[in-house]
């Protein structure tokens, strides 16, 4: 039995579920099948985490025959230890050999096939060599829902990385922020993360009066001041799956201005985090936020979407995006972060993950969103 603070392991059944899911949903996109190279995708349909090299990994599924995963020969045993592996046939290839030799067989030589987005340029070109009748689109396009409905184990994982974010949020307001380097607070960050369970540490925003006005910031040698806005911004990977959150914090008090902003983003969030719901397009989560910060004239100062899928990468499809009109459906997370950033000045944002329910939404994210003031 798994410890309470383990989640129960993912089974061979549950990949041979999901790599016939992708299977089917190729086939009702008119595809030929989904060709896998190793990544994310790779990691979610089989369990399998290679290094991505010059030497050709290849998933290959396609409906109404069995999974194939066409490996070298020196890593056929990593890959036979895959808890997937027992859902697959395995072809290695030497090296020497043609790998595209070993995996052409396994394609319609007409065919159109999804493509993990990452996939090497030299492997997709091989493939085309070999078959010059294929054509490929990459899986963003062609699948963008492959990974973004999870089920009640992932939701679970989900969950504790989210708790996992929020136990770093509420340790790092009782640390020193005046005095201090932004590289200081985003070290404090990164040791919460592994110390409340992450196993990876992805980002780690740190972006202190000026620099909040950048929303991506790299926490830098900039010292940070009393008055200062602190953009937080933090995450990674717990039991595999993704943690993002952000909180905007003060150093003293704030001015009548810098509160006024914050609680239009805390408005703008509000509204974002209310309009989910099944059956809607994730446009409207964008337009719900945004209506709000142009509403009191900061429209243009929001400059990035309201939010990202999330789950075994920290961003991923589908977007909450002006254009999008995927519907949402239960099981679905995704980030809902609006922003408002004032260059040469400051910037807040603040950001929950958010999953759709069969009649609304659940925040996975719950420490408070008031502006903190913190010393």
């Amino acid at each position: 039995m798994p410890s309470p603070n383990q989640p129960a392991p993912f089974t061979a059944d549950d990949y041979r579920a999901r790599m016939a899911r992708a299977a089917e949903s190729a086939a009702e996109a008119g595809l030929a099948g989904v060709l896998v190279a190793p990544g994310p995708d790779l990691v979610h349909l089989t369990g399998y985490r290679p290094v991505n090299t010059e030497r050709l990994t290849l998933l290959v599924l396609r409906a109404g025959e069995d999974p194939v995963l066409v490996v070298p020969t020196l890593e056929a045993p990593d890959a036979e230890q895959a808890v997937g592996s027992p859902a697959l046939t395995l072809r290695d290839w030497t090296d020497g050999k043609d790998p595209y030799a070993v995996a052409a067989p396994l394609l319609d030589a007409d065919g159109r096939f999804g493509i993990s987005d990452n996939a090497w340029a030299m492997h997709l070109l091989g493939l085309q060599q070999i078959l010059p009748g294929t054509s490929y689109v990459s899986l963003t396009e062609a699948l963008p829902m492959l990974r973004a409905v999870k089920d009640a184990a992932e939701l679970e994982r989900l969950a504790a990385a989210g708790a996992a974010a929020d136990a770093t949020y509420e340790e790092i307001l009782k640390v020193r922020f005046s005095g201090r380097k932004e590289t200081d607070v985003a070290a404090d960050l990164a040791a919460l993360l592994k110390q409340f369970g992450h196993s990876q540490v992805d980002f780690t925003v740190v972006g202190s009066g000026p620099n909040g006005a950048n929303p991506h910031h790299e926490a830098g040698d900039r010292t940070i001041e009393r008055g200062d806005m602190v953009v937080l911004d933090f995450g990674g990977l717990k039991h595999g799956y993704g943690s993002d959150t952000s909180r905007t914090v003060h150093v003293g008090e704030p001015t009548a201005e810098e509160q006024r902003v914050h609680d239009i983003v805390r408005e703008a969030q509000e509204a974002g985090c209310r309009g989910v719901r099944p059956g809607i397009a994730c446009q409207e989560i964008d337009r719900a936020a945004r209506a709000v910060i142009t509403e009191f004239g900061y429209g243009e100062r929001f400059i990035h979407r309201t939010g990202h899928g999330i789950g075994v990468t920290t961003h991923e499809p589908p977007y909450m995006i002006e254009g999008e009109e995927q519907l949402l459906v239960p099981g679905m997370c995704f980030s809902v972060e609006p922003g408002i950033y004032l260059p040469g000045r400051f910037g807040v944002r603040i950001e929950d993950i958010v999953t759709v329910t069969e009649d609304g939404g659940r925040r996975l994210n719950t420490t408070a969103r008031e502006l903190a003031v913190v010393e």
